[in-house]
């Protein structure tokens, strides 16, 4: 019965809310505003006012002052404000404003003037004086500066200030002048000449003081002469008494000695590879040109003779003297004596020389042990410079100089012997040659040369055409690079090869490739490419591959001795390494020649891995297969066979020996590498002892294997098949006593090795797992702070907090923007079509009147017609 209905109350609610309200609006305590003292451009006020809504409207009367001026302004040119005082004031009169713009425009020059300027009204002091006063310079001189005589009263002062009989007599007109000019202050100009008569005077007073001290002096002096001979005591010469001298300390005679002592002279600037290849050049251009003139029948060797012309200029000071060539010159019985020096001084010198030699013979003993371990490791290392290959130039060249003395000494030649010269230039190779463009210019060049002549040629062209002579040499060389390739490969595939060639023509593609290692990389990577694509097409159509041809073999030892095999990936190196193993698993073994072409591999892939220790399974497993084939009995293996390799079959047994006694006539050599290419075995015991050679070569392999593999942690389990092998099935046959004895070498460094490994070996029973622990929950009460960050990473958040904060308050202003002018440009419209529609509507209310009016009147002439 009591209760309100609902829309009543509701209504009364907002009743209350709007009162309330309206009490909050007009009561100006509940109105908080927060005013600013001046405005900071670029700084925003957070809240300009505190109640609700004002803020609001207050920004969109900021946003109708700017933003909405700027609107109605856009588009709009040749617009001026008149900015000027009152000028749309109407309640001012035009006097009025004039007289106000005048005042305030005196004003603001006023202040702009007076901004620094002090009253003249007001005079500054110090100490109770003027400042203006003071700036005169008059003021009078202290009385301290005026008398010299201190203490000292004057007769004036006494008078003035203790009477002294002055008051009771009149003054005289002088002294009172002189009073009068006391008490009167001294002119700015008179100071200063006062000041300048001071200094004159005190300067001459030092002069005079300086005189007289220096006379005194002089005085002074002579009169100390006078006596000074009476204070020093003299001994007369017969009581003296020689003082003997203090022999020198052996130190002192070594210092006195290194004083005569030849300086070191200065040693030849080191030059460049681009001045020591022109030199290079211009030998073998001058002993060409020799050669042609002994050729054409001149004779060589008159300009050696000729004396070198000395210039009247010249000093003569290159000369070193190695012993004092001066003569002493003595008198004796009325004579010059021109002997040498005493035997006494001979005698020393020889013992000195005698000492100085032998120790200069020690030294050159030294450096000529450290010259050997240099030739030692040089020869080592494989490098390119051979003792006698690359001093062949020097050679000739003291040849040539020995042979144009004796020409030069000889007075002329005869016909015959002439001939034979010629004959003699025309057989010598000649000494510069122009580089090959093409493959068939390099074979025509060498071709029917011997490998010696055919190494010298490409080194006279290699330094007659050096990259830094010529813009193109560098092109050139690079070209003769792959050309050299291609002939060493063409070399291989003879019948018979010519490795003697390819021996002596290796250290030159070792050079070429020092100077152009790009170039040299990308020729071997295109000859492994496609050695490559042609195993992987044949193994795709034939499911096997046939053993790489000698030249390939070659190729993979010219990589070997051209770019490092230890590093962990190399261009060239790395692909080499792939082939090698990609051929030792492929390649199925069915002859002599397979075999002997599978140990050339092993030997190739024991050299890439000698630096690296890097573990290649491949040859561990044909090493092992290779001395499978010569297992006998192989009924009971206690080992496994991996491909390649058959354990039983027609090709397993191609290293058995058939005949016992072939061993005791088998002599150990080593395995040539033209049986990769041909085998020529006449008879059984041919081929029993080819098979001990191989045998013997595997044998050595694994040995180098097995030092190469020595630490590593798997070493047991790798060679225990070897180690079965050789203990169980070899020991049983008869072989020769050489090879037994590797084989107790190979065994007993397989047997020495620690076992550090074991098979893996499945668990009886499933491994217990680890226990699982409850986590460990930690609450976090400050939401979204990351604790135990660094002072960085908190100023990043922080920075990141306002980056955001920033960053959504402006698309909130940018979005109320956008509202505030889609509701004005609104507006515009409905106020646009609001005018047209009132024009329309007058339009239209004026059309009715004018018809309406012209109805009437045609409606009024009708009428009078029908009347």
């Amino acid at each position: 019965m009591g209760k309100v209905p609902k829309k009543k109350r509701s209504l009364a609610d907002k009743v209350r809310k709007a009162k309330t309200s309206t009490e909050i609006k007009n009561n100006p305590f509940e109105v908080k505003i927060n005013r600013k003292k001046f405005e900071i451009l670029g700084r925003k006020s957070k809240h300009d006012v505190g109640l609700p809504g004002v803020s609001r409207s207050k920004a969109n009367n900021k946003r109708k002052e700017t933003l909405l001026k700027e609107y109605k302004q856009k588009g709009k040119s040749s617009k001026f404000i008149d900015r000027r005082f009152g000028e749309y004031d109407t309640n001012m009169a035009p006097e009025d404003k004039i007289l106000q713009r005048f005042a305030m425009e005196r004003q603001r020059v006023h202040d702009k003037k007076d901004l620094y300027n002090l009253n003249e009204e007001e005079e500054l002091t110090h100490y109770g004086q003027s400042l203006a006063e003071m700036e005169k310079f008059n003021d009078n001189v202290n009385s301290d500066d005026e008398s010299e005589e201190k203490g000292l009263l004057s007769a004036e002062l006494t008078a003035t200030h203790f009477g002294g009989g002055g008051l009771l007599r009149k003054k005289t007109s002088e002294e009172q002048e002189g009073e009068d000019n006391r008490h009167r202050a001294k002119s700015r100009q008179e100071l200063i000449e006062e000041l300048i008569q001071k200094s004159k005077q005190e300067k001459r007073e030092r002069q005079v003081r300086k005189e007289e001290s220096q006379e005194l002096t002089e005085k002074l002096d002579l009169e100390w002469k006078s006596i000074q001979g009476l204070m020093v005591k003299k001994t007369p010469k017969g009581e003296r008494v020689e003082e003997e001298k203090p022999k020198l300390e052996q130190y002192d005679m070594m210092v006195r000695e290194l004083v005569f002592e030849m300086k070191a002279q200065p040693s030849e600037k080191l030059k460049t590879p681009e001045e020591l290849a022109r030199e290079e050049r211009e030998k073998l251009q001058k002993l060409e040109a020799d050669r042609l003139r002994r050729m054409m029948g001149d004779e060589v060797g008159e300009s050696s003779g000729s004396q070198i012309h000395i210039s009247a200029d010249d000093l003569n000071d290159g000369f070193i003297l190695d012993k004092e060539d001066k003569k002493t010159l003595s008198y004796q019985d009325g004579k010059w004596n021109f002997d040498e020096e005493p035997e006494e001084d001979k005698d020393d010198e020889e013992g000195q020389s005698g000492e100085d030699g032998e120790a200069e013979e020690e030294e050159d003993g030294d450096d000529d042990d450290d010259d050997d371990e240099e030739e030692e490791e040089e020869g080592q290392e494989g490098s390119s410079e051979d003792e006698d290959g690359h001093s062949d130039l020097e050679s000739e060249q003291e040849s040539e100089d020995e042979e144009t003395k004796e020409d030069s000494a000889k007075p002329s030649l005869s016909e015959e012997e002439m001939k034979a010269q010629q004959e003699a230039a025309k057989a010598e190779l000649p000494y510069t040659f122009t580089a090959p463009e093409n493959y068939s210019d390099l074979t025509d060049l060498l071709h029917g040369h011997t490998p010696d002549n055919q190494r010298l040629i490409v080194a006279r062209t290699q330094k007659s055409n050096h990259a830094s002579l010529a813009v193109g040499n560098k092109l050139k060389l690079q070209k003769l690079f792959g050309f050299l390739l291609e002939y060493i490969g063409e070399l291989a595939t003879r019948s018979p090869p010519e490795l003697t060639t390819v021996d002596k023509l290796i250290p030159e593609l070792y050079t070429m490739c020092q100077m152009f290692p790009d170039a040299a990389c990308k020729a071997m990577q295109s000859i492994l490419g496609d050695a490559g694509h042609s195993t992987e097409e044949a193994l795709e159509v034939k499911g096997h591959i046939a053993f790489p041809t000698l030249d390939m073999l070659i190729y993979l030892k010219v990589t070997a001795l051209l770019f490092p095999t230890s590093d962990f990936r190399h261009p060239v190196s790395t692909p080499a390494l792939l082939y090698i193993s990609q051929a030792l698993t492929k390649c199925p073994v069915r002859s002599l020649q397979d075999v002997a072409s599978g140990l050339a591999l092993c030997c190739l892939g024991v050299e890439y891995v000698t630096f690296s220790k890097r573990f290649l399974p491949e040859l561990i497993n044909f090493l092992s297969g290779t001395l499978h084939l010569a297992v006998q009995d192989k009924t009971s293996l206690g080992y496994t066979v991996v491909p390649p390799f058959r354990p039983s079959g027609k090709c397993s047994d191609l290293l058995v020996v058939s005949d016992s006694e072939s061993c005791k006539s088998w002599i150990k050599k080593s395995l040539p590498l033209s049986a990769t290419q041909r085998l020529e075995l006449r008879n059984e015991l041919d081929r029993d002892h080819h098979r001990l050679t191989c045998l013997s070569t595997c044998l050595d392999l694994v040995k180098r294997c097995c030092l190469l593999y020595k630490d590593l942690t798997s070493f047991a389990c790798v060679f225990q098949p070897i180690g079965a092998l050789l203990s169980k099935h070899l020991s049983a046959q008869t072989l020769p006593e050489l090879l037994q004895e590797l084989r107790g070498e190979v065994l007993a460094s397989i047997g020495s090795a620690p076992v550090t490994c074991s098979r893996l070996v499945l668990e009886r029973r499933k491994p217990i797992p680890l226990k699982l622990l409850t986590p460990k929950i930690v609450e976090v009460l400050d939401y979204g702070k990351k604790r135990g960050s660094t002072r960085e990473e908190r100023e990043k958040e922080r920075l990141k907090h306002k980056y955001k904060k920033e960053f959504k308050g402006a698309l909130r202003e940018i979005r109320k923007d956008t509202r505030f002018l889609a509701r004005e440009k609104l507006n515009e419209v409905m106020d646009r079509d609001s005018a047209r529609k009132k024009k329309v509507r007058e339009l239209f209310g004026s059309l009715a009147t004018q018809e309406g009016e012209w109805k009437a009147l045609k409606r009024r002439k009708e009428t009078g017609k029908g009347k």
